[in-house]
This record gives structure tokens, C-alpha cells and sequence, in this order.
């Protein structure tokens, strides 16, 4: 639990200062070419970190790292460790090369409304070609953090993150406005990542040994075995972020600046949805494992399932709602200023409000793929994300040009409630049948209790006078907060009206750890 406590302290840190980073470049560069330019050529390495950086830590490094490290001996996990670090430098070094050979080829495809602006393609271009190495960084450090989390050390790995996006933010404002600032702040925010856990590394006996000369080893084949079904998951779940930016990219289509728009509108959404939607689903994961794996059915699981569901729409709802009715008051009060000029604000509160529709979908979808997992069914997920994928790229393709970019807002909230509802269908049917009407009745009451919040909302915006606005970032995040505030309390008085069974089942489980 101190550990939990701790990576949940790192993380919500991390996520602070990374909307902090997305402040600084929304007002240094609006939704125009260096902003775009950053968008696409950060998020290409960061495709590939999911796949053998991060999400080789969750899926193989760490499994097969534990698993040594308390049946064997300690000359045999750092071996297996100097193993993996060779293999890890030599197949990275192959994809940053072929990434900064074939950057022009890869903007194409990821990015293809870029090549009608010669001067937004060049820069992106370049800028992808210089943080590309970021790759072999951000792996590396997540090589090192499964180590020390396989030997009980959180604390370093956890807070690393941070010196990313303090680093961005710092060379942003040293270096002004271009490339320079960005891929430098990219690039020694990867090596400080590093550099960070090096030490708690080599104080536990890490030391580096047959440096790129022993490349096989039993441990090391256990964990390509592992990988590679992550690898097909993870690509659906990434391909299905890019299109997109790929859209985004089509100017002509969805006017311009698409991509950093998306960027900037979806970064606000996930927030709620990192910090509640991801707690709940961790918090389930582990007691859905035990009680799929015993001996009483899957009575418990499927009561573990509708309440952690229940609390997870509890807790987004007015947050739907919140995003919904200001979406133009938050994003202005957020970002306005400098280059992220009106046509900015406007265009990121419209995909604003129609990401915010999907809301409770996605952070309900993360609450089910919990009990896949805990049920050892890590296909079903598979097969629902390509089918999203799928759905998402037909309505992109058919709401882009009546609706601009709100239809790819708006493609993205539908494919991830028919993602939600394929999901909760596959597992009615696996479990024996779920309790859906308990859902349902619980999700309307909460819908109705969040409109009410959200007009509310509206309501007390658009009476304050124009002279009680102000200007000034602070002035608006304070008056934001004040609505946030009102927004809350009338939803618990209609929750409370509707008898809605959640805040009080949430207030006694703080009570309890209390």
C-alpha cells in the first residue's frame, strides 16, 4: 500500500507537470506549425516506447525480472539483466536509425496533410529526426525501472517522469520559439529519466557485464514469448490514436492546426480519466484476479465488476458534464494567450465538448478490460479495439467534412461507447450474465444528476457580467474552480434526490481507510 501510495503520488505529479508543459506550448505556439510539428514527432517515438519500452515492462520485463530475483540467485538475475540490456541497445539502435533515415516516409504516412505545406513537413521532419534517439532513452529507462521494481524499489522509477516534462518546459522558455527548445527539452528530459535510476540501480549490484557480447539466455526467450502477443494489442491500441492525427493533418478537411487541437482537447479529457478511471481499474484488478480464480463462480467477480463500474461513472460524469458546459470558459481560461489566439480557442473547445461524450465510455472500457485480464482473456480486448478501430476511421471519414474537426472529436466518443457496450455484451455472456439493468438504472440517475450540474454550470457563466471576468490566468483558474465547486454540489443534491446508493458507498469506503 506505501507503494501504491507512492507511485500514485509520481504519477498524479507527472500528470500536473505535464499540463503544465502543454500550457507553456499552447500560448508559445497556438495550434500552428511548431506546435503540430511537436505533436506528431513526439508521439512517433512514443509508439514505439509502448511497445518495447513501457509496455514490454508490464507484460514481460517485470514478470520474468520477479520471478528470478526471488527463485534464483543474484549472479543469475544480473545476468539475465546484462543479457537483456544488450539485446535492448541493439534492436533500438536499428529503429532510431531507420527512424531518422526514413522520417520522411514515416510524416507521410502518419501525418500525410503535412505535404501540402512544405515548411510544415520540412519542420516536422526535422524535429522527428532529432528526438528520435528519445526512443533509445525513455526504453532504456524503462528497462531500468522494471529492475528496481522486480527488487522492491518504487521510488526513483516513479518520480522519473517528472524531469521529462520539467526539462520540455524549461527549454521551451530558454530557447523561445522553434525546434530548438523542444527536441533539447525532449532530449535531456530522456537522459535525466535515465540517469535518475542509474544510481539506485548500481547501489543494488548492477553492474554491466559482456557488453554487447552474450545475447541469448533462457530468461531473455521467456521474455520475447511474453512480448510478443503485447505487441499485436498495442498496436491496434496505438494505430487507433493515430488516425486521428492523421485526419487532424488533412487541413483542407478539418481547417488548421487539426492535430494540436485533438492534442491539446483529448490531453484535458484524459486527465479525469488517468487519475479516476485508472485508479478504479487498479484498485479492481487484483480482487477480480483473486475471485475469478476461485472456487465460488463468478458471483463475486460480476458484483466486484457493476460496483467498481458504477463508482467509475460516478466519479466521470460530473466531470463529462463539467467539460461539456465550459468547454470554451476552460479552454480559454487554460490556454489562451500568446499564439493560441481566438480561432485556437474556439476550435479546441468544440473537440473539447464532443470528446467529452465518450467520457464515462472510456473510462468505463478500462474498469472491463481489468476483469478480461483478471479472467486471463487478453483477446476479447484484442478483437473489440479493431473493431473501434474500424468504426472510428469510417465515421472520421464521414463526419470530418460537415462537422470539421468536432466530427473527429465527436468519430472518436461514438467508437469508444460501441467499444464500451461490445465489451460489457462479450462479458454478460462469459460471466453468465451480468446484473445490466443495476447499470443502467444507476447510469441514468447519475446522467440526469450530471445534466442538472452541467446547466447549472451554464447558467450561473452566462449571467456573470463581462466586468467580473477579469483577465489573467489565475483570476480565470480561480473562477473555474468556483464553477467546478458549484457543479459538484448540485450534483450530489440531485444524486441524493434520485437516492443514487454511490456517494454514500464511496464516502464509507473513505470513512473505512480513514
Amino acid at each position: 500500500m506505501r507503494s501504491a501510495g507512492l507511485i500514485g503520488a509520481a504519477t498524479l505529479c507527472s500528470r500536473i507537470l505535464g499540463f503544465c508543459r502543454d500550457i507553456v506550448i499552447a500560448r508559445m505556439f497556438g495550434v500552428y506549425v511548431y506546435a503540430q510539428a511537436f505533436v506528431v514527432a513526439f508521439r512517433i517515438p512514443n509508439l514505439f516506447r509502448d511497445i518495447v519500452g513501457e509496455g514490454a515492462v508490464n507484460s514481460a520485463f517485470v514478470p520474468v525480472f520477479s520471478r528470478y530475483a526471488l527463485r534464483r540467485d543474484k549472479a543469475e538475475f544480473w545476468e539475465l539483466a546484462n543479457v537483456l540490456l544488450n539485446v535492448l541497445l541493439v534492436v533500438l539502435a536499428a529503429i532510431v536509425l531507420a527512424g531518422v533515415v526514413f522520417s520522411p516516409f514515416i510524416i507521410r504516412v502518419f501525418a500525410p496533410g503535412f505535404t501540402a505545406d512544405p515548411v510544415k513537413f520540412q519542420t516536422t521532419v526535422l524535429l522527428n529526426r532529432l528526438v528520435f534517439p528519445y526512443l533509445l532513452l525513455i526504453s532504456l529507462a524503462a528497462y531500468t525501472m522494471a529492475m528496481l521494481n522486480s527488487l522492491g524499489h518504487f521510488k526513483a522509477p516513479a518520480f522519473a517522469p517528472c524531469l521529462l516534462n520539467i526539462s520540455i518546459i524549461l527549454c521551451a522558455l530558454f530557447f523561445g520559439e522553434g525546434i530548438t527548445g523542444l527536441a533539447s527539452g525532449i532530449l535531456i528530459g530522456g537522459v535525466l529519466q535515465l540517469a535518475a535510476q542509474i544510481p539506485a540501480l548500481y547501489a543494488r549490484g548492477f553492474r554491466v557485464k559482456g557488453f554487447l557480447t552474450k545475447f541469448s539466455h533462457p530468461g531473455a526467450a521467456e521474455v520475447v514469448r511474453l512480448l510478443v502477443p503485447r505487441l499485436f494489442g498495442t498496436c491496434i491500441y496505438q494505430l487507433n490514436n493515430f488516425v486521428d492525427s492523421v485526419f487532424g493533418s488533412l487541413a483542407f478537411a478539418v481547417g488548421e492546426g487539426g492535430v494540436a487541437v485533438l492534442y491539446f482537447a483529448y490531453r484535458l479529457v484524459q486527465f479525469p480519466v488517468g487519475i479516476f478511471g485508472n485508479a478504479v481499474a487498479q484498485a479492481s484488478l487484483p480482487l477480480m484476479s483473486a475471485q475469478a480464480a476461485g472456487d465460488d463462480g463468478t458471483g463475486d467477480l460480476k458484483t466486484t465488476l457493476v460496483t467498481s463500474l458504477r463508482q467509475v461513472f460516478f466519479l466521470m460524469v460530473p466531470a463529462s458534464a463539467f467539460f461539456i458546459a465550459l468547454s470554451g470558459r476552460l479552454i480559454e481560461g487554460i490556454f489562451s494567450g500568446g499564439r493560441f489566439d481566438a480561432y485556437a480557442s474556439s476550435a479546441t473547445a468544440d473537440a473539447l465538448s464532443c470528446y467529452s461524450i465518450g467520457l464515462c465510455a472510456y473510462a468505463g472500457s478500462k474498469v472491463l478490460n481489468s476483469c478480461f485480464f483478471a479472467m486471463h482473456d487478453t483477446a476479447s480486448p484484442v478483437k473489440v479495439s479493431a473493431a473501434a478501430l474500424a468504426i472510428n476511421v469510417i465515421l472520421n471519414a464521414l463526419l470530418m467534412f460537415p462537422l470539421k474537426i468536432k466530427g473527429l472529436a465527436l468519430a472518436s466518443s461514438v467508437s469508444g461507447i460501441v467499444s464500451f457496450l461490445m465489451l460489457i455484451r462479450i462479458l454478460d455472456k462469459k460471466t453468465g450474465g451480468l446484473d445490466l439493468r443495476v447499470i443502467a438504472v444507476s447510469l441514468t440517475k447519475l446522467l440526469a444528476a450530471g445534466a442538472a450540474a452541467g446547466y447549472a454550470c451554464f447558467f450561473i457563466s452566462s449571467r456573470l457580467p463581462g466586468h467580473c471576468r477579469g483577465d489573467g490566468f489565475f483570476f480565470h483558474a480561480a473562477l473555474l474552480a468556483v464553477y467546478f465547486v458549484c457543479c459538484c454540489a448540485v450534483y450530489l443534491a440531485i444524486c441524493k434526490m434520485l437516492r443514487c446508493p454511490e456517494p454514500g458507498e464511496l464516502l464509507g469506503w473513505m470513512k473505512k481507510k480513514l
